[in-house]
């Protein structure tokens, strides 16, 4: 009897050009990370053997997007990979309008700057760190409407991104409807694991929104991811498309922001896409004031043709599924190995437990932070927090957010690493939990006023 319950996978792609890793001893590492204030995001690539840090920009691009490329047409106005671009847009997510950006923090910029008026409410799955900072330099307020179980690290729910409807409501009748300025959606939930959201949930949001006349924006940076999940996941859509399924999710929001960097396989940049008119008309003055002309805001035409070229790439259903296998790969490998991780595993990263790791550290002495710091003294291997030092502080009171979730984030760039990397990642972070028990933490002793967890600087306690 054949006891093979399924055959092995491959990536779905063979590697034409390499880049040389730098491999550090123990000793090195304690002064590079002592050095960087032991912020991981203040390290030298040079000293990095694994980059975990993040999958913006860091992605191995194809030599198909390579062969666009040399086709930039590099024209200050009118440039044809903008209208190729706009066109992929159209065809993938279904938008009317298309105004490029540098990233996806731009296109954040842009829509809070337009849709925003001081005072008003932005309710959103999750915050996210520059969305949210955004808002609230113009002048709104974030409020967190995702489900309970999106804030507990252990429970087992399929879309953990999903919007709790009653959280929604609560507030549009507690503040009403004119006082929200729109609803934020992420797809997948970065500051939740990589967790996607339903289609369901999705349609009874926009529908839910409309009925109160209250736009509906989508984070769209790993929105193919998410289509995946619910490939996978919700009943009805296991025989649709990838691109059937981002069309659908699209159509139940009324614009975008989207950080090309991430699903599309691009090193740089980013769009605003939207179908509403008067909001395209101020989107396109706005974007020359801030990124660029509206054809090509901040970008390169070679870039702008990258990240089209990417959006057929990415939309693939062999590359998101060897993309989110290769996460799957070293959570369920964690997991055997009693590590504890947010489940069930995201899309684009593992999260490490960081109170599960050092429950004999209260928060105030960052956990995650010294847990990422602690990876990299072991092997090299460069992840980043995500608890209470990129939850910031509230900007009425001062005071710290504490965040239920303080995680350290595994993020693994498309494209780049291999399964022995998978393994030496597994092996490293197997070997922090076994020596979890000594850990003193640490102190914050500088703290940038924005953003602080780029660039803040810590010393052991």
């Amino acid at each position: 009897m054949d006891t093979i319950k399924r055959r092995s996978w491959a990536e779905p792609f063979k590697i034409k050009s390499v880049e040389p890793l730098r491999m550090t001893t123990r000793e090195e590492r304690e002064i590079t990370i002592r050095e960087a204030g032991y912020n991981t995001f203040l390290l030298k690539s040079k000293d990095v053997y694994i980059d975990l840090l993040t999958d913006s920009g860091t992605n191995a691009m194809s030599d198909y997007q390579w062969a666009g490329m040399m086709l930039g047409d590099e024209a200050y106005a009118g440039s044809e990979n903008y209208y190729n671009l706009e066109r992929m847009v159209k065809e993938y997510y279904g938008y009317k309008y298309l105004v490029p950006t540098h990233q996806g923090r731009g296109a954040e910029n842009l829509i809070s700057h337009i849709l925003i008026k001081p005072g008003q409410y932005v309710p959103g799955n999750m915050y996210f760190t520059t969305t949210r900072l955004h808002q609230e330099l113009s002048g709104g307020t974030f409020v967190d409407v995702i489900i309970d179980e999106a804030h507990d690290a252990q429970a087992e729910h399929p879309f953990k991104g999903n919007v709790d409807l009653n959280k929604f409501e609560a507030l549009i009748k507690r503040v009403g409807a004119e006082k929200i300025a729109y609803i934020t959606i992420g797809a997948t939930v970065n500051m939740a694991g990589g967790q996607p959201i339903s289609m369901e949930n999705l349609r009874s949001v926009y529908q839910l929104a409309s009925k109160n006349n209250i736009k509906v924006v989508f984070d769209a940076t790993r929105a193919m991811e998410n289509a995946f999940f619910i490939k996978i996941r919700e009943r009805g859509y296991e025989k649709k498309t990838i691109k059937e399924i981002l069309l659908e999710m699209c159509s139940y929001s009324d614009a975008a922001t989207m950080s090309g960097k991430k699903d599309l396989l691009v090193n740089i940049g980013g769009f605003l896409a939207m179908n509403d008119d008067d909001v395209f008309e101020e989107a396109r003055n706005m974007v020359v004031v801030y990124e660029g002309l509206h054809t090509y805001g901040g970008l390169a035409g070679r870039d702008m043709e990258a990240m089209a070229r990417g959006i057929e790439e990415a939309c693939q259903f062999n590359h998101l599924q060897a993309r989110i296998g290769q996460v799957e790969y070293v959570g369920n490998r964690l997991i055997e190995l009693g590590v504890p991780i947010v489940r069930p595993i995201g899309g684009h990263a593992i999260f490490l437990d960081a109170k599960k790791f050092y429950p004999q550290l209260e928060q105030l002495k960052f956990p995650a932070q010294t847990l990422a710091a602690e990876l990299y003294l072991d092997s090299g291997i460069r992840a980043m927090e995500r608890g209470i030092v990129s939850a910031g502080r509230s900007k009425e009171t001062g005071d710290h957010y504490f965040p239920k979730l303080e995680l350290v984030r595994l993020t693994f760039p498309r494209r780049v690493y291999t399964q022995a990397h998978c393994d030496v990642t597994v092996e490293s972070v197997y070997e922090v939990w076994k020596n979890r028990a000594t850990v003193k933490g640490l102190k914050m002793i500088y703290e940038p006023k924005y953003l602080r967890f780029f660039q803040a600087r810590f010393e052991k306690l």
